[in-house]
């Protein structure tokens, strides 16, 4: 294999095609992986996450061919991943499972040899706790000398998804079953008209964008969280999504008024959760709740594989059948 170091944006976005062609056979298939993603990430760095930081994008060719992608960045000592730290749920190196042995070997080698500035440490944070990259790495930091480390950081549950939303229903808590459907039913007689509908008219989709963080900035610790760079992210990260073609943006009305949101990706066949907005004007109805249903039973009826909720150990999402893993951090050190 062939490596060389990406530092411009320039060459960043040259590698679209060939990086988003690569994807879904690499080990992880996420949409924070997405080139269009990680594109915007870099333009606001993470919404105002990270200050200053040099692109350090790695490249992999095999016989002209783009075979592997560490898609890093350098900030101070350390080297991370593009998309990281917290508003990028699952992150990994792009590579085929064939190729990753290969592919963690050269790449070590390569910032050994040529890598960015004086960087200490490869600092990995949201890898899936399943990813083939993190006993590959073990194994090659062990055969350099190098330190290696590695730690939980947070469940990510999910719910496996039978394609009938009778059929899920049936698999959780007794109690809960009937608390969605009378939650549901509730709604559906309730004295003004509501209704639920996912956006997809391009020309609404701005004003979509800022309904959804009005309703966001209802609770008050996303409302500081949503600041001006970070609204810029959103509306960069929803942008790239639907031109994409794997955004789920939901919205429940009652009224004519919003009642509850959630922004979804609906990508590789699984719905992932990554965040949601409630009016609490409108708490009697549990508006939250009964769209979050309506989404399961649209993705049960759509024949997606998953429901994921992503970070986070809400307990709404094991009451309606959350199941857990894990995302870790490696850390490698010369």
């Amino acid at each position: 294999m062939d490596f060389h170091l990406i530092r411009t944006s320039t060459d960043f976005d040259a590698l679209a095609s060939e990086w988003n062609a690569l994807l879904p056979e690499s080990i992880t298939n996420s949409p924070f992986l997405r080139h269009e993603y990680l594109r915007a990430w870099w333009d606001t760095r993470g919404g105002g996450e990270w200050t200053g930081g040099e692109l350090a994008i790695v490249a992999a060719r095999q016989d002209g061919k783009l075979v592997g992608i560490a898609p890093l960045f350098l900030h101070q000592d350390r080297l991370l991943l593009l998309g990281c730290i917290e508003i990028s749920d699952l992150l990994d190196f792009i590579v085929r499972p064939d190729d990753l042995t290969a592919f963690i070997q050269g790449l070590l080698e390569f910032l050994a040899r040529s890598g960015p500035g004086d960087w200490r440490h490869l600092d990995l944070y949201n890898l899936p706790e399943a990813s083939p990259s993190l006993p590959a790495l073990n194994a090659e930091t062990e055969k350099q000398g190098w330190g290696y480390s590695q730690e939980i950081l947070k469940p990510s549950p999910y719910i496996p998804l039978p394609g009938d939303f009778e059929t899920y229903l049936a698999g959780i808590d007794k109690k809960q079953r009937h608390e969605v459907r009378r939650k549901m039913r509730r709604a559906a007689e309730y004295e003004k008209p509501v209704r639920w509908y996912l956006v997809e008219d391009e020309t609404t989709l701005e004003s979509e964008i800022e309904s959804f963080m009005a309703l966001m900035a209802t609770d008050p610790e996303k409302a500081t969280f949503l600041t001006d760079v970070m609204r810029s992210q959103f509306h960069k990260a929803v942008q790239a999504a639907f031109r994409n073609g794997w955004l789920q943006l939901a919205f429940m009305e009652v009224g004519g008024e919003k009642a509850a949101g959630y922004f979804n990706f609906d990508y590789d066949n699984r719905i992932w959760v990554y965040n949601s907005g409630i009016d609490r004007r409108f708490m009697e109805l549990s508006p939250g709740w009964v769209l979050l249903g309506h989404l399961l039973e649209w993705a049960n009826q759509n024949q997606r594989s998953e429901f994921d909720f992503m970070r986070g150990d809400e307990e709404y999402k094991y009451r309606f059948g959350g199941v857990n893993r894990f995302v870790v951090r490696a850390t490698v050190t010369r």
